[in-house]
Parts: C-alpha cells; sequence; structure tokens
C-alpha cells in the first residue's frame, strides 16, 4: 500500500531491476570530528555487490570498453546544525570520463528518486543509457541518508513486510480501518526503533547539504546535476540553498513543489487514471483483440471487477503468497510507469481472469523492492521516513473519509488506494519541516525542467509549477507527449538532443520547447 503522507514516485530503474529478475545501515558514527569534512579524500575502490538494503544482486558489471565503476564513502554531519559533532557514512558510485582530460566538465551528479532509491545499484544498471553525457563528466550517484548502504533505515523484518504489504489497505468498515492504522503504526514505530538517530536527520534539505559537501569533495566548483522524479525535488531544494553553486542542471519527471502532501495524493490518483486510461485506448486500438477488454471502458470495467473479487477472495499468486486487492492495484499502478510495462500489465490481467496472479505480485514486489527470494531493499522504509521526515501534514482517518469521495472522482480505480495512503505519517515519531520545498533560487543559472504529458506519478503539470517557483530565468520548461514516468530514458531524440546539448555544450533549449 503506498504508506507515505505524500506519494512520490518510486524510482523507476530500482523497480524495473527487481522486475527484470522476477519475470524472466551502517549507521551514523559516534566520534565526534574537528576536521573540516570537506578536506576529506575520498578511497574509491571497486565496488562491491550490493547489499540487502540496496537490493541485493551482483556487483557492477563493467561499462562498455572495460571501465570500472569505483565506489567511496563520504562522511557528512548526521546533524547539519552540529558540523563537527557524529557524522554519518554516504555511498557513492563514479565511472571516470570515457573523454579526453581536457574535455572534462566534472562531476555529474545523479538522484533517481523514490525517495528512497538507490544510487549506487541504479547508476550502474542504466550506466549505458548515459554513455554519451559520460564523454565530458564522471558519472557520479550515491545513497542518500537513510538509503541502501548510508545508514539505511529498515522498519520491519522481511516475513512483516510481506503481511505489511499484503493488507487491506482501502478499509470498508470500522474493523478494516482499525486494523490498517494499527498496522501503520507499528510499521512507523519499527522505523523508529530501528533507525535511532538518524531518523530526524532524512529530510530533503540534509540530502542536499550533503550534495554540496559531495561536490566539494569530488573537486567542483559547481553541481551539475540531474534529477528524476523526487530528484527534481531534491535538486530544486539544492537549488534554493546553494543558488551560485549550480551548475548544468536538469530536472526530469517533475515534482509540483507547491503541492501539500494531500494535493499531491490526489494529483497522482489523477496521472494514474490518465495513464489506465492510455493503456485502455492503446490496448483496443491497436490490438486486433485486445485480450484484457472489448472498449477502453471494458476494459476499466474488468479491472474494476477483478480488484473487487479479490477484496474478499484472493488468488494464486507466487507461492506461498496470494494475490490480495493490495498487491494487485500495487502491481497495476507499478506497470503505469513505463509504456514498456503495458505488454506485462495485459498478460498480468489475462492471467488473474484465469485465477493466476503471479505477473500482477511480480509487478507488486518490484514496487515494494521485494526481490525473487523474499529479500526487500529499504526503498520503502526510507520512502516514507523522508517523505515524513519532510512533509509537515499528519492526516487522520476521519480526514480521508471526508476527502475520499474527491479522490473517487479523480479515480475510480486508484482513489480510495492513495486517500487512505495518506494515514502513513499520522503517528511519525519526528515533526514534519514544511507544507511543501521551497526551491526559489533566485541567482542561480538555467535549469531544464522536463514536463511528460502521460507521466501518472509526477503529472504534467508540475513541471510548469517547477519552472515558476525556480523563479524568472532560471527554469526552462520543455515538454515531451510521451507516455511513462520520466522523458530523457524514453530515448525520444528531441528530448535527448536538447538535454545533452545543453549539459554536454551548455546550449540551453528554447522555454517551451515541445517534443513528441
Amino acid at each position: 500500500m503506498p504508506t507515505q503522507s505524500k506519494p512520490r514516485a518510486t524510482a523507476l530503474a530500482a523497480a524495473t531491476l527487481l522486475l527484470s529478475a522476477t519475470l524472466a545501515g551502517c549507521g551514523g558514527s559516534d566520534d565526534s570530528k574537528d576536521e573540516d569534512l570537506s578536506a576529506q579524500k575520498l578511497s574509491w575502490k571497486d565496488c562491491p555487490a550490493p547489499d540487502a538494503a540496496e537490493g541485493g544482486g551482483d556487483a557492477p558489471s563493467p561499462l562498455p570498453g572495460g571501465a570500472e565503476w569505483q565506489c567511496a564513502t563520504m562522511k557528512a554531519p548526521l546533524d547539519w546544525s552540529k558540523p563537527k559533532g557524529d557524522t554519518v557514512d554516504i555511498a557513492l558510485i563514479k565511472a571516470a570520463t570515457s573523454g579526453d582530460k581536457g574535455d572534462r566538465i566534472g562531476s555529474l551528479v545523479f538522484n533517481f528518486g523514490g525517495p528512497g532509491g538507490s544510487g549506487v545499484t541504479t547508476l550502474p544498471a542504466f550506466g549505458e543509457d548515459y554513455a554519451k553525457l559520460r564523454t565530458r563528466y564522471d558519472l557520479v550517484s550515491f545513497d542518500p541518508r537513510g538509503v541502501g548502504r548510508s545508514a539505511g533505515i529498515k522498519c520491519e523484518d522481511d516475513s512483516d513486510l510481506d503481511t505489511y504489504f499484503q493488507q487491506d489497505s482501502t478499509p470498508d468498515d470500522d474493523a478494516e480501518q482499525k486494523k490498517l492504522l494499527d498496522n501503520v503504526r507499528g510499521f512507523n514505530n519499527g522505523c523508529d526503533k530501528n533507525a535511532g538517530k538518524t531518523l530526524p536527520h532524512v529530510r530533503t534539505t540534509d540530502a542536499a547539504r550533503d550534495m554540496d559537501l559531495m561536490r566539494q569533495v569530488l573537486g567542483d566548483d559547481k553541481l551539475h546535476y540531474f534529477g528524476i522524479s523526487y530528484g527534481t525535488e531534491l535538486g530544486g531544494v539544492y537549488a534554493h540553498l546553494f543558488p551560485k553553486k549550480v551548475g548544468r542542471a536538469v530536472f526530469d519527471a517533475v515534482v509540483d513543489p507547491t503541492e501539500t502532501a494531500e494535493q499531491g495524493s490526489l494529483g497522482q490518483a489523477k496521472g494514474f487514471q490518465l495513464a489506465l486510461d492510455n493503456f485502455a485506448k492503446d490496448c483496443t486500438s491497436q490490438l486486433a483483440d485486445c485480450p484484457v477488454g472489448d472498449t477502453e471502458q471494458d476494459v476499466k470495467d474488468r479491472i474494476a471487477k477483478l480488484l473487487e473479487d479479490l477484496d474478499s477472495k484472493p488468488i494464486r499468486g507466487l507461492p506461498p503468497r496470494e494475490l490480495t486487492q493490495t498487491a494487485a492495484t500495487n502491481g497495476i499502478a507499478q506497470s503505469l510507469y513505463s509504456k514498456d510495462f503495458w505488454p506485462y500489465l495485459t498478460q498480468g490481467l489475462e492471467e488473474a481472469y484465469d485465477g493466476d496472479g503471479k505477473i500482477l505480485m511480480a509487478l507488486s514486489d518490484s514496487m515494494n523492492g521485494r526481490n525473487e527470494d523474499g529479500e526487500y531493499s529499504n526503498i520503502q522504509s526510507a520512502n516514507v521516513s523522508i517523505n515524513c521526515a519532510d512533509d509537515k501534514a499528519r492526516y487522520d482517518a476521519e480526514f480521508v473519509e471526508k476527502r475520499l469521495p474527491e479522490f473517487r472522482k479523480a479515480s475510480p480505480l486508484f482513489g480510495d488506494y492513495l486517500a487512505w495512503g495518506m494515514v502513513g505519517c499520522t503517528d511519525w515519531a519526528v515533526q514534519g519541516q514544511a507544507d511543501h520545498p521551497d526551491v526559489s533560487a533566485e541567482g542561480a543559472p538555467p535549469i531544464v525542467v522536463i514536463g511528460n504529458t502521460g507521466d501518472p506519478a509526477t503529472p504534467y503539470e508540475g513541471a510548469r509549477k517547477m519552472a515558476d517557483e525556480l523563479g524568472k530565468g532560471v527554469g526552462v520548461e520543455l515538454t515531451y507527449k510521451g507516455q511513462g514516468h520520466g522523458a530523457y530514458d524514453s530515448k525520444n531524440k528531441c528530448v535527448r538532443g536538447a538535454v545533452d546539448g545543453y549539459l554536454l555544450a551548455g546550449t540551453t533549449p528554447k522555454a517551451g520547447t515541445v517534443c513528441s
């Protein structure tokens, strides 16, 4: 279920890794530090295999041409208000530039979203997509604090998470509502217990300050940055805090920085409904015999009937687990992040109608960070921890019930699911920071902001809001008329040309550019 107060997109790249496999913390140091952390020297070594919190798997393979990925650990203040106090270890990964030394611009730092996605595992998995950018940059990413190897927070053990993600997340009566709220409270208490002193210090502002320390430790005068999904919010917060230190920056799949947690949830309800509509239209118009419905409305009606039936009678999933209503809804949502996933959704629905829920469950597992061995990464635990530390709002069941009609109007399929997700921070141990982030960045250079008209998780309208909030002359909006979450990885030539031209040559695209 969506347990976060302000649902933001789970990193698509990280989810894709888990999906492909299925379908075919260290804490802070207790030592006070007197030295200037910006002067620390990183010890780059061959990367180990990702740990469980990062999602597990094998050590990253060399890039084409034999270039090896290198990993290091940077120390940052655990509490940025006490810069000489306890530290937290931040895990980094790098691929050195493939170009001539004289052509090197600097480091290009990536954040792939979540919040909660491990950059240490995601960047090498998709490094070939950024090969052209590596001709002039060292490609760098990291596990933000609270994520993966960077004091990764794990709220419950794997067996408890299996139960938690199978629960009924859209209660129909008082008893189901009480059970949901009790489960959320137990999950949140686990986060508090297991995270220890890290929990108050995983805000986006903390991660932004870590990035500026990273910039200095990497030896760059400016931060060159590529943020995707939640990474756009992180980049916007960085630009607000350090406008004069922004280099060339691109925001793709843009979070609307003006929204409250409630507005963000409602926006996602509309976004996922739009994506489902587009899926239904595509299936019934492209195939002579769409296997999941005869018309667009028939496709959606049959999905709704499936979910209604699963509420009382789950079907077999990935043994020994069954496919519940929540897991199926989660799996459908995951499939809408990319048009490349639509064939999986078609096949998964077709099989579910015959009583086999393994594909929809695999899609749900990929969203939740569960691998085929039953181990969970900490992506969802970190997602909740960061969102609840950021977002000031705390919503109770009474508030959700009042808002249900508007959510259902926005999406008959996802409305209840996303509305009840707003209770995720109700019993959180740490006070949230603000209603929404401040991304105003007067004095920063141009930042390219890309909105995708078919994006379900970060609806298109957010790009314009981000560009406006960054400020006149800073936010430069580019529109991609496409499907899925994000634009650059769609491999659209127009988008790639604009982004590559800006990052590699400093050529700012014309504001209002439209790619299709």
